[in-house]
């Protein structure tokens, strides 16, 4: 016999509306206990003129950029109807989202299950287990959504699908987002509107967030996305093709997707940049060296983007800020990007590309085999 949805039986309606009001109130409480990310100042000395900001996403109590998106896909799934007390929480994740989405269904007390490829970071999967939540491995990254339907259907629970929703579940006309966070932090700043914000794809939604907030503040701001090396993003850009796919996953974690997600907004870009995966780790590598602390791939994969813009700056002569993203903490692959045993195996040893960044951020001396590599388009080509 079918069940109908919760939200068409009208018996225990009451029950139902008092469980959403109290999780939509505990996480508005978890939201006001917790303060603003930093906003870190990086000297580049080999570009004088433009000064560039981090936004460290890493300070966020799940250690990533990924606790504002699960903070929003659960408000939105609960004003939706779509959560309740019995659900079980699914979603397909490379593992920050899902450590984010872990730590809000503990809160709420209802399961969790993450849906990620086999060869996630083993900290990954210790942190999503600590919160509370199960991971569902597979081998097979392209079949992450199909398996993430079928286990919530399987369950009797709810699939986020971060990948379609991230766009819309952020109200990016301000409410706290990045984008808003960001301008609020820079006010006092020598150049308090920034030239550029840099950020890389996972599934699109903050670069549509801080996108659409730019347009909707009428900034002169341009906005540059990022891409990994294996994944479509970038040609999507160009070609505007929804049907791209790759028969691979990324290999920096957290960014990238083998196919043209629904969150993924070209139009809100003013220009992008695909990073060989070399350069990215090569970029996470010295970036870590100058902050003293680890930081992940994607970080790296944005620190390369913002130095394009930072290049296209200079040459113009044009004095400015820029503000680029870190995106999780560096401890999370101790046993991959920072093992250089893995890195070797991998094919993605990157210690002279490492000495290379070091050199370009103090002296603006670009390393040919980078810029032989790179893409380009929109505003930067």
């Amino acid at each position: 016999m079918h069940t109908p949805p919760a939200w068409r039986d009208s018996s225990g309606a009451e029950a139902r509306r008092a469980w959403v009001h109290e999780a939509l109130r505990r996480i508005e409480a978890d939201f006001q206990r917790s303060s603003d990310t930093h906003l870190i100042p990086l000297p580049l000395p080999g570009f004088p003129g433009v000064a560039l900001y981090l936004k460290d996403e890493s300070s966020h109590p799940t250690g990533s950029l990924k606790h504002r998106l699960a903070r929003s896909l659960f408000l939105h799934a609960l004003v939706n109807g779509w959560l309740h007390e019995r659900s079980t929480v699914v979603e397909a994740s490379s593992g920050s989202t899902a450590i984010s989405e872990a730590y809000f269904a503990r809160l709420l007390g209802v399961p969790f299950v993450a849906v990620m490829p086999r060869s996630t970071s083993p900290q990954k999967i210790a942190a999503i287990e600590f919160h509370g939540g199960r991971c569902h491995l597979v081998d097979d990254p392209t079949t992450l959504y199909s398996e993430s339907q079928r286990l919530a259907q399987e369950l009797g629970g709810h699939y986020m699908d971060q990948f379609t929703l991230a766009e819309r579940a952020t109200d990016w006309r301000g409410n706290n987002n990045i984008a808003e966070s960001i301008y609020l932090q820079m006010r006092l700043e020598p150049h308090p509107v920034p030239a550029w914000i840099v950020a890389s794809a996972g599934t699109g939604g903050t670069l549509a967030t801080i996108g659409r907030y730019v347009r909707y503040c009428r900034h002169p701001t341009r906005v540059c996305g990022v891409d990994a090396e294996q994944s479509v993003f970038y040609d999507h850009y160009l070609s505007g093709d929804p049907s791209l796919t790759l028969p691979l996953g990324s290999r920096i974690e957290g960014i990238g997707r083998p196919r043209v997600e629904a969150s993924f907004v070209p139009g809100v870009l003013d220009a992008m940049v695909k990073v060989p995966d070399r350069w990215s780790l090569a970029a996470m590598h010295a970036l870590t060296l100058r902050l003293g602390r680890r930081v992940g791939g994607s970080t790296g994969t944005n620190l390369i983007a913002a130095l394009a813009c930072a290049e296209v700056m200079a040459r113009r002569g044009e004095p400015g800020s820029i503000v680029t993203l870190i995106c999780d903490d560096g401890e999370r692959y101790r046993q991959s990007y920072y093992d250089e045993p893995w890195l070797q195996a991998q094919g993605l040893g990157c210690a002279a590309e490492c000495q290379a960044v070091q050199a370009l951020m103090q002296a603006r001396r670009w390393p040919e085999a980078l810029r032989a590599n790179w893409r380009l388009a929109g505003a930067l080509a």
